[in-house]
């Protein structure tokens, strides 16, 4: 199962410091983002992923736009979001723009679905929270719907039916949509009752705590009589050329993103100290391509994944450093766990 590992990356495009130490506006941030695709492209990464926020410390608001450029410019690399926002989205437009963009690539465009962490888009697209669960289910209705029928025909609250409606430009090949889950048995069996992939948002703790989700998902298929869908999971990570300079480049950003999402949510502002728990015992994959192998390969195994995905940036880790990253993770990580994994 593991054999056939896929290495990921994915960046919400997080707004990064320029060489003079300022923060670089966001127009210059979404053109580095599809530089560190390119890289990802040309060192052998599987997938690459952006996602989307409607606030001022990440650039990507608007993924389709920036991975329709990452199509022109690459060759073999796939796609896509990380995530969707799914429940203030409308699934036929969001079909739409998959379809195109699957078509422009030759098949190469993927979908991560969520309901986010953020709320932001809720307001901006004039959705009312309370309507968070209902709306992001009625929506995966209707999107799994149109992505498996050529003529689609739904009823729900939230949006007028559709009878006999059929959806433009069709699907030449097949789209992959996963959905992403933070790791709670419902979720687990909406990916499942729906028959699509799932990715653990692992980005915290000890990732032996998601072992008991993993199983589950692998159950319940089999309960249904069919093969699982893949599994994967999504962490944060750095790689530098050793694990003090890994550590020593992503501290202070790290601390700077985590303490202002914090802030706005009561958390503590986070420590040091915690900062190194988290390499040592947690989900966050920091260090030189051997330590950063090493804790992939052993979730991978731990976990029985299908595919690993990076989030590579974090906070304003300057543009120099997350091609860094890029780099090594695809020439050497991802060799080294393949070769871990097959020994």
């Amino acid at each position: 199962m593991t054999s056939q590992i896929e290495f990921a990356l994915d960046t919400f495009g997080d707004i990064t410091e320029g060489p003079d130490g300022k923060l670089k506006p966001a127009d210059q941030v979404i053109r580095d983002v599809v530089e560190q695709a390119v890289l990802a492209d040309q060192t052998g990464i599987d997938y690459i992923g952006l996602g989307e926020h409607h606030r001022d410390d990440f650039a990507i608001s608007a993924p389709e736009p920036i991975l329709g450029a990452i199509a022109a410019r690459t060759s073999r690399i796939r796609f896509g979001t990380a995530v969707t926002v799914l429940s203030s989205d409308d699934p036929i437009r969001l079909f739409q723009r998959f379809s195109t963009l699957n078509a422009l690539s030759n098949g190469r465009a993927e979908i991560i679905l969520g309901r986010g962490s953020f709320t932001e888009s809720f307001p901006l697209f004039g959705h009312d929270l309370r309507n968070y669960e209902v709306l992001f289910n009625e929506k995966l209705d209707l999107l799994t719907n149109a992505l498996r029928n050529p003529r689609v025909t739904w009823d729900g609250q939230h949006r007028p039916p559709l009878k006999d409606q059929d959806i433009h430009p069709p699907l030449a090949q097949p789209l992959k949509v996963w959905i992403g889950v933070g790791g709670t048995p419902e979720s687990v069996m909406r990916a499942v009752s729906h028959d699509l992939p799932m990715i653990l948002a692992i980005i915290g703790g000890a990732p032996d705590r998601f072992l008991p989700y993993a199983e589950y998902y692998r159950n319940a298929f089999a309960e249904l009589g069919k093969a699982p869908q893949p599994l994967a999971v999504h962490s944060p990570g750095h790689v530098a050329d050793s694990d003090e300079a890994a550590a020593e480049e992503l501290w202070p950003h790290y601390k700077a993103l985590h303490d202002r999402i914090g802030a706005e949510r009561g958390w503590p502002p986070t420590t040091r100290a915690n900062f190194v728990n988290e390499i040592k015992h947690g989900s966050l994959y920091v260090g030189a391509p051997e330590t950063v192998a090493r804790k992939i390969a052993r979730t991978v195994k731990l976990l029985g994944l299908q595919r690993f995905e990076m989030k590579y940036s974090s906070g304003p880790l300057p543009h120099d450093r997350l091609m860094r990253s890029v780099e090594l993770y695809g020439t050497r990580v991802a060799p080294m766990v393949r070769d871990m994994l097959a020994g």
